[in-house]
């Protein structure tokens, strides 16, 4: 079968299996973003999430040696939640990024492709391929980029003309020498709006970012969170939407295609209070579906206690003595030192006080002081 003919068909594939956009890129070295890479990795401002070495995240040969084409598509997501729970003084909430709302985005891509393989496979049973989504090695937006299927703007995002920034990324590595698709122009412009809000100036310049200081990263970090970022945390569990809510290519974009990236209301925006003693089989049963489940429960809890100490919850006062009395979790308990001190009450002081009297930790205890330090502040 001709490339051209088959191409078409894979489109119109995609398309009848819930696919939103779909583009062709060359399997040639990413030198480019090689070179990025190397400026990222000298300047320590990657996240440690990522995989594979330099070599294979810029050689798509080196994880098909017969590779010719990159197949990249994307999939839209809601941009906002009807009719959403508020936080109120009795009952605070936390906040899940609208990346993590519904079901896995892991799975649902990874489901896609896989049909599309097996689509191609039918097709051209010679066929060789390496499906990919966000876990490979190859960076999913320098292949979106390449494809056609948006342009990479100064949040570091992939901007879509149709469907903003609010996609998830996928693509699969071919032997098939398909012809490639033409890049889509930056339309930044001037523009450095998601630059100027960034709570943390994670975002250094545009298109460069410090994924140390980006708050999406660091919602799911396991240890004691910095003091500097505290205070910038908010009540967000887990990612950070900011330079998408921000950004002028956003504006009105709220696609609500695909039901299983419907977000649930208690899920995506959980009470915090019962998060501190949820149990790990819970958690799994209740959480587990969503991709903001995947470093488990603590730094969910962590998180969830800074943002209590935020919304000085005096109500969850009694439970977060319990955690810090009983935990058997370091940063957990220290954490919710800090956040009672945070609160400030005369109950969380004395109950700081005490705790102090029968904790080992060195860490919790300098968590503690910290608490105590509030007492001076206010």
């Amino acid at each position: 079968m001709r490339t051209e003919q088959l191409k078409q068909e894979i489109i119109d594939y995609a398309k009848e299996i819930g696919i939103d956009k779909i583009g062709f890129a060359s399997a040639d070295v990413f030198g480019e973003l090689r070179e990025r890479l190397r400026r990222q990795q000298e300047s320590n401002f990657q996240s440690g999430f990522e995989k594979g070495s330099l070599e294979e995240r810029t050689e798509p040969q080196r994880l098909l040696p017969e590779a010719q084409s990159i197949i990249s598509i994307a999939i839209a997501y809601p941009s906002r939640m009807k009719d959403a729970p508020r936080s109120t003084k009795e009952e605070r909430r936390g906040l899940f990024a609208r990346a993590s709302w519904g079901i896995d985005y892991h799975v649902v891509l990874r489901d896609r492709l896989e049909k599309l393989a097996a689509f191609i496979q039918e097709k051209v049973p010679e066929v060789s391929n390496k499906v990919m989504v966000d876990t490979g090695e190859l960076s999913d937006r320098a292949v979106a980029e390449r494809a056609g299927i948006g342009f990479s703007g100064k949040n570091t995002s992939i901007i879509t003309p149709e469907f903003g920034s609010f996609v998830y990324l996928g693509e699969m590595i071919t032997n098939i020498p398909f012809v490639p698709d033409d890049p889509i122009e930056d339309s930044c412009g001037d523009c450095t709006k998601c630059m100027d809000a960034c709570p943390t100036g994670a975002l250094v310049e545009g298109g460069r970012l410090n994924a140390q200081r980006c708050i999406a990263f660091l919602t799911q970090t396991k240890d004691f969170l910095p003091d500097e970022f505290r205070t910038k945390l908010g009540n967000r569990l887990y990612g950070c939407d900011t330079c998408q809510q921000v950004c002028p290519r956003n504006k009105g974009i709220d696609s609500h295609i695909h039901p299983e990236f419907e977000p649930e209301h208690d899920l995506a925006k959980p009470k915090l209070e019962p998060m501190l003693r949820i149990s790990n089989r819970s958690f799994k049963e209740k959480f587990g579906h969503m991709s903001g489940s995947w470093r488990g429960k603590k730094p969910l809890q962590r998180n969830a206690l800074i943002a209590l100490g935020h919304y000085k919850d005096k109500t969850a006062i009694p439970e977060m003595i319990s955690v810090m009395k009983e935990d058997p979790r370091p940063v957990i308990r220290g954490t919710a030192a800090w956040a009672l001190g945070k609160i400030g009450t005369v109950e969380a002081f004395r109950a700081i006080e005490a705790a102090m009297e029968n904790e080992k930790d060195d860490q919790v205890l300098f968590e503690m002081e910290k608490g105590l330090e509030f007492k001076y502040k206010s």
